[in-house]
């Protein structure tokens, strides 16, 4: 049974920031890693950042520079620290654990269930 259970949502003012967890059960941060993915409404979702399970991290071009992902190996916990929130960053945000699929490549296997960040001007 994997459980993915993300916190720390809320609502913030441009320029302000957020550390989002994602509390993991069923999972081992090893193989393909785990990510962030954020969705807009009309909009498809889309990747924030990926963390591979050697601890390099990737992140969407937007991103870069303001937010950070990390994780903790002991506490089964994945972080994501965003800063500089602009209110195009609003968004349902999703923590996901990565899987193989059939052509052999990492994709999201299993998602938390969200948790809204709101940046107001």
């Amino acid at each position: 049974q994997v459980q993915l259970v993300e916190s720390g949502g809320g609502s913030v003012e441009s320029g302000g920031s957020l550390n989002l967890s994602c509390a993991a059960s069923g999972v081992i941060f090893d193989g393909c890693g785990m990510g962030w993915y954020r969705q807009s409404p009309g909009k498809a979702r889309e990747m924030v950042a990926i963390i591979s399970s050697d601890g390099t991290a990737h992140y969407t071009d937007s991103m870069k520079g303001r937010f950070i992902i990390s994780q903790d190996h002991d506490k089964n916990t994945l972080y994501l620290q965003m800063n500089n929130l602009k209110t195009e960053d609003t968004a349902v945000y999703y923590c996901a654990a990565m899987g193989r699929n059939s052509d052999y490549m990492c994709v999201p296997g299993y998602w938390g269930q969200g948790t809204q960040v709101t940046v107001s001007s």
